[in-house]
């Protein structure tokens, strides 16, 4: 057998159709496969990539880490440099409530570990939830998912779960002092990039705070720059008493965090103790990676050139068949009028010929699978931009739309 033979064979397969692509190397902004043929990345394996593949600080501190231990110890005993050198930065960087790192192996981890922490520091149980939100797929955060087709095969789930509609006045009027927390999307992600209202966002944390409800909010996709400011709430005037962070946060290796104040926190200390616990989690070489990129994402001033980057995707996507264009920085849904179209769009970009030798690895979203998925490194270039505009749009014609 070959590879990918071995691969539907032994791997476990998430899908009836993956889709099997069998990726050599990867440097910067584009993807090589097995025969050499190139790929420009326009999903940064989703959201993950944001400094690219292979950026030399990050390979680096990767390095440098390894030289020194791998695993030593289960998570919070002992004193381990790459974890609190990373949690110091990130804190850093955030509002001064947000000011103790929990880390995690996954995003998914992370809202169980918030999940948890809500249900402690507030001794309440319900938990409000969006509807088109995605949170993982783990027991805990599959049951706050906003959408009854993942969850249904797996009940029961967590009870005292209310999926309410994102960006809706009257979700405002159900939270009251039986609520333990709101956990939402700060910009829903896989239902097609859908920003909320400013003010929603604003009201949604008054009632929080009169209601001693904690404002969870899940910025593992739209962390870290994507939107052209290092977290998303920041464009909202509105500050979490709890932060999600997974994709991103391991410059390219597993890793997720919840961060809250330290005062949360310490509820998972004590009564009982060991209250949340895990092996792997801050893995040394994991932070060792997310620091490094968290750096270079900084100094480099990489935020800075997103929201030019967006004007250019959007500027040259221009044709009939695009229904719209939603989009918050590098991160944007490609609307057509169906699913069967954005997916034939999907697969001509991968297809590599004489005439058209750079592919383009695109995707659609969970929820929203009529839209095509722009989520590309934050380093990729404007030629390549340009490069990739011309190669949709030439998708769409030669698809027969």
């Amino acid at each position: 057998m070959n590879t990918r033979e071995i691969f539907l064979q032994h791997v476990a397969q998430t899908s009836p159709a993956s889709l099997a692509f069998e990726i050599e190397r990867a440097e910067c902004a584009t993807l090589f496969d097995v025969k050499g043929n190139a790929y420009i990345d326009l999903i940064g394996g989703i959201s993950v990539a944001n400094m690219g593949h292979g950026h030399p600080k990050i390979l680096a501190a990767i390095r440098e880490q390894l030289d020194k231990y791998l695993h030593v110890m289960v998570y919070g005993e002992f004193v381990q440099s790459p974890q609190v050198r990373y949690a110091q930065r990130l804190c850093s960087l955030l509002p001064s409530t947000l000011n103790s790192v929990y880390f995690t192996n996954s995003g998914a981890e992370a809202v169980e570990g918030a999940m948890k922490l809500a249900k402690r520091y507030t001794n309440r149980t319900r938990i409000i939830s969006f509807q088109g939100s995605y949170h993982g797929s783990t027991q805990g955060a599959l049951s706050v998912i906003g959408d009854e087709y993942w969850r249904q095969a797996f009940r029961p789930l967590l009870p005292d779960v209310w999926h309410l509609r994102y960006n809706d006045p009257a979700a405002i009027d159900a939270i009251d002092e039986t609520t333990a927390c709101v956990l939402l999307e700060t910009v829903q992600a896989e239902s097609g990039i859908l920003v909320p209202d400013a003010g929603w966002l604003k009201a949604l944390e008054k009632k929080c705070r009169a209601t001693g409800t904690l404002l969870m909010l899940d910025e593992i996709q739209v962390g870290f720059g994507r939107t052209g400011k290092c977290w998303a709430f920041e464009w909202f005037d509105i500050v979490p008493d709890v932060l999600l962070l997974a994709k991103a946060l391991g410059g390219g290796l597993p890793l997720g965090a919840f961060v809250a104040d330290k005062k949360l926190m310490d509820q998972l200390t004590d009564a009982p103790v060991l209250g949340h616990i895990t092996t792997f989690g801050g893995h040394p070489l994991s932070c060792a990676a997310g620091l490094a990129a968290l750096d270079a994402l900084v100094e480099e001033r990489w935020i800075d050139t997103v929201k030019e980057k967006e004007a250019i995707f959007r500027m040259q996507l221009q044709h009939p068949a695009i229904k719209s264009i939603r989009s918050f920085g590098l991160w944007m849904a490609v609307e057509f009028s169906d699913a069967e179209t954005c997916k034939r769009v999907i697969d001509y970009c991968l297809t590599v010929t004489p005439q058209d030798p750079t592919g383009l690895m695109t995707d659609w979203f969970l929820f929203a699978p009529h839209c095509l998925r722009i989520a590309p490194p934050l380093i990729i270039s404007e030629a390549q931009i340009k490069l990739a505009c011309e190669r949709i749009l030439k998708a769409i014609d030669q698809s027969k739309l």
